[in-house]
């Protein structure tokens, strides 16, 4: 017998404001028949393809732990640069530039959302699949 991930859990200051930041990045949906709204304590959103669910969990404390979550995002379609540009005018905050790291053509960006919450961009399952480009 095995476990399944039921929903990632994300503690936050304001669960509805960063699930409708969260919706516009990944084209998530609220639970039908229980949308969120502002002032809710716990908001759920579910990828309408997939049917992963992340749960945004406010916690009263001032400081909020220090690991509370991490997401690597894959493009559904384009580029991870064509992507990284679309998350900056979402207004994430870039962390890190890994791009390259491992040879031309790989690597990913490290964002942080509204609240600060880490998350990295990757190259598209097209990108991987087609391996890094020719070096030379």
């Amino acid at each position: 017998m095995t476990s399944f991930v039921s929903h990632t859990t994300v503690d936050c200051h304001d669960a509805y404001e960063l699930s409708e930041w969260w919706k516009s990045l990944l084209g998530y949906v609220d639970r039908e028949g229980d949308p969120n709204e502002p002032g809710h304590e716990e908001c759920e959103i579910h990828d309408p393809e997939t049917g992963h669910t992340i749960l945004f969990l406010e916690v009263t404390d001032a400081e909020l732990p220090a690991k509370r979550i991490h997401f690597d995002v894959r493009p559904r379609a384009g580029t991870r640069d064509e992507e990284i540009e679309r998350v900056r005018g979402l207004g994430a905050t870039e962390v890190a530039d890994h791009r390259g790291q491992y040879g031309p053509g790989t690597g990913w960006v490290v964002f942080a959302d509204p609240e600060g919450n880490q998350f990295c961009v990757l190259r598209s399952q097209a990108e991987v699949d087609a391996g890094p480009p020719p070096v030379g």
